[in-house]
């Protein structure tokens, strides 16, 4: 099944693999050179350490390449305004009892980062708002209990 992502979560991921494909790659190989140097590869701590930063890298190049291929990368700019609430919608919410408001973007499982207000469109508070419309009410279970919002604005990007 085709994981969906953003052009910007896209990019992002492929910045990483570069990234780990090329400088971080040299680094472990100079450090495993170096540690290689110092003698005794059987207690050689350092020469461990960076064999073991060796397998996390390429693992994780793997990973991110595997993901790459199953993405389906969405263009959001290309998708019709209509006002609902779809994958890649920014959305502004208020809480019904605290009046608080927040503002979160739906993306892919990659992409997801709460702390920059970016959600995973597998997240319950994003299932709830999807093909949803501006200033309809919401409910939300969540771990700490029940939740209502409104939605006071719906955007893409």
């Amino acid at each position: 099944m085709p994981i969906p992502m953003t052009i910007e979560g896209a990019e992002s991921l492929r910045e990483e693999v570069g990234h780990r494909k090329t400088a971080l790659r040299q680094e472990i190989t100079q450090a495993i050179a170096e540690a290689r140097a110092h003698g005794d590869l059987k207690e050689n701590a350092e020469y461990h350490a960076a064999r073991e930063q060796q397998s996390f890298n390429e693992g994780r190049i793997q990973e991110i390449e595997g993901k790459l291929a199953d993405a389906q990368i969405i263009d959001v700019s290309k998708i019709p305004v209509t006002g609902k609430v779809i994958f890649g919608s920014t959305v502004t919410l208020m809480d019904t009892d605290s009046e608080e408001i927040k503002v979160y973007r739906i993306v892919g499982e990659d992409e997801a980062n709460l702390r920059v207000g970016k959600i995973s469109v597998m997240a319950p508070i994003a299932r709830a708002l999807i093909g949803k419309s501006l200033n309809d009410v919401v409910r939300v279970v969540t771990p700490g209990g029940a939740m209502e919002y409104e939605i006071t604005d719906v955007s893409l990007g």
